[in-house]
């Protein structure tokens, strides 16, 4: 087939102009030998001449090109028009991969389950059942594909995370959002994690190697062993202390102990703020998480359940869509609890809090 034969130390420059004119047959592979680079080219293509270049008739092997997303392995296999009501983007745990299918598609799903199982590599791929639910906020799961794996090691920025994705809720779409928040705690301070699951906030705190104890908190028991694990896994067993039970009682006798809290669990969060607030130390800062469609309702929830303290907003960030409208919201609120740490009130002269 038609190439264009030209010496190694030319191609790179070469190869940039010819597909700049998209001259470059893709289905088909650059070959090389010590001196000369042969480039695939398209039968139409017409090439200006080029010094120390020339046309020839070569064999070139075919390329194996990837498919850019998994529903183009789909096509001809479910209808077109069902096409367009799968969702592109799915969840990737370590070796698992969790779909959302709508229900009119249900009997298509062994067969999308096959094709991102080939597209992603992973052993097992999982269709959700329900939405998150109960305490122990699991959701039911069912094979589409692959072995049954639900047991995995999840990797992000260096930390290693172990978790059954069947007995307790992960999600790696928050991945920036737990480095967001293990960067901002300092040397020697206390974190609370008050919903932790497998521990993914706590690890990547740990991490960062900047907090004295990190208390993670679940109802779960599966969560509370994989806590433990995780521990152990990321070499953080000194400064993790992983706790199964209600975070109410575990918070019952403990006061303006902690520096950090987090509380991602977006749905009910609003139900444990009073408790936070107690928790967190004067000058401490709350990791505030709540579904809504704007900023001002999370906020004046958090100031409203502070009050008499004073609310200092650092940031304000959108996770990530819920639905369409409604977001993942997260606050990073610092708690004043004396006039002496709140600067505004101590410009004014305040002896008392208001």
């Amino acid at each position: 087939m038609k190439g264009l034969k030209v010496p190694k130390k030319m191609a790179n420059d070469i190869i940039k102009m010819l597909v700049a004119g998209s001259l470059l047959n893709r289905d088909y592979r650059i070959s090389r030998d010590h001196e000369h680079v042969y480039i695939p080219l398209r039968e139409d293509a017409r090439i200006p001449e080029i010094d120390g270049a020339e046309i020839v008739d070569q064999e070139f092997k075919e390329s194996k090109r990837s498919p850019a997303k998994f529903t183009d392995i789909l096509k001809s296999k479910i209808p077109e028009d069902a096409l367009a009501s799968i969702r592109r983007s799915f969840d990737i745990i370590g070796d698992t991969v969790i779909l959302e299918i709508p229900e009119e598609l249900h009997d298509y799903r062994f067969i999308i389950g096959e094709a991102a199982l080939e597209f992603t590599g992973r052993k097992a791929v999982y269709m959700k059942r329900s939405g998150v639910k109960g305490v122990t906020r699991t959701r039911e799961l069912e094979l589409i594909a692959g072995s049954p794996v639900s047991e995995t090691i999840h990797q992000e920025y260096g930390s290693r995370i172990k978790v059954d994705i069947k007995e307790v809720y992960f999600s790696p779409r928050l991945a920036n959002e737990r480095e967001t928040v293990a960067a901002q705690v300092k040397d020697g301070e206390v974190v609370l994690d008050m919903f932790a699951g497998a521990g993914p906030f706590a690890i990547a705190v740990a991490r960062h190697g900047r907090a004295s104890r990190i208390y993670a908190v679940d109802i779960n028991p599966a969560a509370v062993r994989y806590i433990e694990e995780n521990a152990r896994l990321n070499h953080a067993e000194d400064v993790i202390v992983a706790v199964e039970g209600d975070v109410r009682e575990f918070l019952r006798d403990r006061e303006c102990f902690a520096d950090h809290i987090i509380m991602n669990l977006p749905g009910s969060a609003c139900e444990f703020i009073d408790d936070a607030i107690r928790a967190v130390r004067d000058g401490g800062v709350i990791h505030y998480y709540e579904f809504a469609r704007d900023f001002k309702t999370p906020v004046n929830r958090l100031k409203e359940a502070a009050r008499p303290f004073h609310v200092e907003v650092l940031d304000m960030r959108r996770v990530k869509s819920r639905s369409p409208g409604v977001w993942h919201m997260g606050i990073d609120a610092r708690i004043r609890k004396s006039a002496s740490s709140d600067p505004e009130k101590s410009e004014k002269g305040y002896n008392s809090l208001i």
